[in-house]
């Protein structure tokens, strides 16, 4: 609760930083870590910590420590429904009632696009720097042939270029009639089945309708954020290039975040929907 710097492993291999060498307490030899922080920025050492981008077995509640350990000394009495999942608590979420059926914590999310009938695809710059774009067509294609919809969401400003996005899909054989741009696209995400995000975040980023005097706000963005189920293939939940925090990464329901390379995550996750 609170703590950074003093369970930083990173203490033990980022030379060169102020807590290189200091000892720190064991926190990432535990299996299971309940992290209890207002948000994910480093800690006075200005050091980032590993453990917040770590996928298994951390689960991260940011926001008011008063207030999210309150909920989690609630939520200990609740049935259990499926096994534990990296998941995040925004700052002062409105309670919603228990009886809305969302893509909750479960064992293996992945498995529930198997009988999605239309899913959305984001490309992002950050899929260009994985050169993920080919595991991405793999993906639509297992969609595909389980008789999903497949559409691909395109910012006009995704990536470093305009029609970045586009050339690389079409490096990787996606059809042309499969792309769609923002305008077009934006009403679909209410009524989608789940949205699937690969390396973006400012151009999908909710912020820039709510953050006066932030770069991105009145930008025109993706609206993922209307979209019920959302998986996010980023590497880090660091903000993007306009440097505002993306309040998605800071959703519990319905959001679920695979942190890292995407040429491993995705790999992981194409694999994990059989099972």
């Amino acid at each position: 609760i609170g703590a950074n710097d003093v369970l930083n492993p990173a203490a033990n291999t980022a030379e060169g930083t102020p807590i290189y060498g200091m000892p720190v307490l064991d926190v990432a030899d535990c299996k299971n870590i309940f992290i209890f922080n207002y948000d994910l920025k480093p800690g006075y050492a200005g050091v980032d910590n590993p453990l917040y981008s770590r996928q298994d077995g951390v689960y991260l509640y940011l926001g008011n420590a008063q207030e999210t350990l309150q909920k989690f000394l609630g939520d200990m009495d609740l049935p259990a429904e499926g096994t534990l999942e990296q998941s995040v608590v925004p700052e002062a979420e409105e309670e919603k009632p228990v009886e809305k059926k969302q893509i909750a914590p479960v064992e293996n999310p992945a498995s529930l696009l198997k009988d999605a009938k239309e899913v959305i695809i984001v490309p992002g710059y950050g899929m260009a720097i994985a050169q993920a774009q080919h595991l991405v067509k793999q993906l639509a294609d297992k969609l595909v042939a389980n008789g999903t919809k497949v559409k691909y969401a395109i910012h006009p400003v995704a990536g470093r270029m305009p029609g970045h996005m586009n050339v690389l899909l079409c490096e990787a054989d996606v059809d042309y009639e499969d792309l769609y741009e923002m305008d077009n696209i934006n009403p679909e995400f209410k009524s989608a089945d789940a949205t699937v995000v690969i390396g973006a975040n400012d151009v999908m980023n909710p912020a820039a309708n709510t953050a006066e005097g932030t770069p991105i706000y009145g930008m025109p963005v993706l609206n993922v954020a209307d979209c019920e189920n959302v998986y996010i293939f980023n590497y880090d939940l660091k903000p993007g290039y306009a440097g505002v925090d993306n309040p998605l990464y800071a959703k519990k329901e319905g959001v679920h975040l695979y942190l890292g390379n995407a040429q491993e995550t995705l790999q992981k996750f194409i694999s994990d929907i059989d099972k």
